[in-house]
This record gives structure tokens, C-alpha cells and sequence, in this order.
């Protein structure tokens, strides 16, 4: 009897702490991510315009992809979709630019050029944005920290993330949670609860799993290095 508890017990463990960690982005194109990519290009490397902090001048080559130099193009939506999860994204932006990282393509992580704020709100870098019903805002959570860097250097999240909860009827049994969110190498929220899609998702209803979400129409955004990895 004994040693049958622990074969459940040592199957259930396993179950519970099996991983599956892939690349989203290959480096040299944009297989993986749904289709049309509108404007968004591979490029080697991206620096800041010498006479305008608000645009991106790019390099040849391969490692990073680009929304575009006017930064108005498509979302991007990962092929595969995802429950619980950690998370790993480099991101840059220019001076004054804005974009976004939605989990389950409804929970969104603000990125923004927020370097020397001296105080941060929700829609700051980092921040949990908030959601919205008939155009009125509420929740939103400020990170704890501005842990910035200055327009046009690379900057890093980690992202644990725990999905919604449902019942065999697929009712709702628990909200969705940032278990950790970590900006370059700063905690910046723990143990954060989301009771519904924040605001701009892709989708308005909740399930157990949803693609991820760049935000691609709010600026110039680069990307490189993104890992996810299934819990």
C-alpha cells in the first residue's frame, strides 16, 4: 500500500514539474508566428537615429526582429499557445515609444520608455496595465520599481505566469496571476492577481490557453531572445 502511494505521489511530481522550454524567434525569420506579419523584418542590430532619439537606424543581418522604422504595423501572435509559463524577452525602444507583451494574448506586461521617471503608474515599463469597461479604466498595477534603461539600450523580463483556473463546466475557479515579473534583473511585482483581460487584448474572453501577443503599432519596438517555457 505504502509503496503504491509513493509510485502516485512520485508520477504526480513529475507531472507537476515537467517543462517544456522552445525559442520563439529562430533569429533569421519569423516562422512561429502567425501569419500576415505585416511590416515587421529581421534585422542584425538597432540603434538610436544620430539626430532623432525617436526612431531606430537599423544594421544588417540577423538576431532581431523590428516592427518597422515607423513603428505602425500588425500585432504579432505566436502560433502555439501557452497556459502557465516563465517567460524570457529582450526588448529596446526608442525615445517616447510604447509597446506591450500580452500572456494568453489578454494579460499585458507595458513596455515603454519610462528611463528616470522618477514615479511609474501602470502604464509605465513594467506595469500590469490596467483593464477597461465602457472606456472606464480601473486596477492596473505600477511596478514596484522603474528599473529602466535609457531609449535605444536592450533591456530584459522575466515572466512567471500562472493561467485562469476552470471548472469541468468551464466556469471560472481562479484568475490568471503574475506569480513573479522580473525587469532587468529587478523584482518589480509579485504574486499580482488579474480578474479579466487588460485593456487592448486580443481577446475579451478568458481560457486555459492563449498565443502570445507583441504589440506592434504603438512605436518602434525590437526584439531578440525570446524563450517560453511550459509549466
Amino acid at each position: 500500500m505504502h509503496s503504491r502511494l509513493f509510485l502516485a505521489f512520485a508520477l504526480a511530481a513529475t507531472t507537476a514539474f515537467s517543462v517544456e522550454e522552445r525559442a520563439l524567434f529562430t533569429g533569421t525569420d519569423l516562422s512561429g508566428w502567425k501569419m500576415p506579419h505585416g511590416t515587421w523584418e529581421i534585422v542584425g542590430g538597432v540603434a538610436l537615429v544620430a539626430d532623432n532619439p525617436k526612431a531606430f537606424v537599423t544594421t544588417a543581418g540577423s538576431g532581431v526582429f523590428l516592427n518597422s522604422p515607423a513603428g505602425k504595423t500588425r500585432d504579432l501572435f505566436t502560433e502555439t499557445e501557452h497556459g502557465d509559463c516563465e517567460l524570457h524577452l529582450e526588448f529596446a525602444v526608442p525615445k517616447g515609444s510604447n509597446s506591450g507583451v500580452y500572456l494568453m494574448g489578454r494579460y499585458e506586461v507595458q513596455i515603454m520608455d519610462s528611463f528616470g521617471q522618477a514615479t511609474v503608474r501602470f502604464g509605465d515599463c513594467g506595469g500590469i496595465y490596467e483593464r477597461q469597461e465602457k472606456g472606464v479604466g480601473f486596477l492596473g498595477k505600477p511596478p514596484a520599481v522603474n528599473a529602466s534603461k535609457a531609449p535605444g539600450e536592450w533591456q530584459a523580463f522575466d515572466i512567471t505566469f500562472r493561467a485562469p483556473r476552470f471548472d469541468a463546466e468551464g466556469k471560472k475557479t481562479e484568475n490568471a496571476r503574475f506569480v513573479k515579473v522580473v525587469h532587468n534583473g529587478q523584482v518589480i511585482h509579485e504574486n499580482v492577481e488579474v480578474d479579466g483581460p487588460t485593456r487592448s487584448a486580443a481577446f475579451k474572453d478568458e481560457k486555459p490557453l492563449g498565443p502570445l501577443k507583441l504589440q506592434g503599432d504603438h512605436g518602434p519596438v525590437a526584439f531578440r531572445n525570446l524563450r517560453l517555457k511550459a509549466l
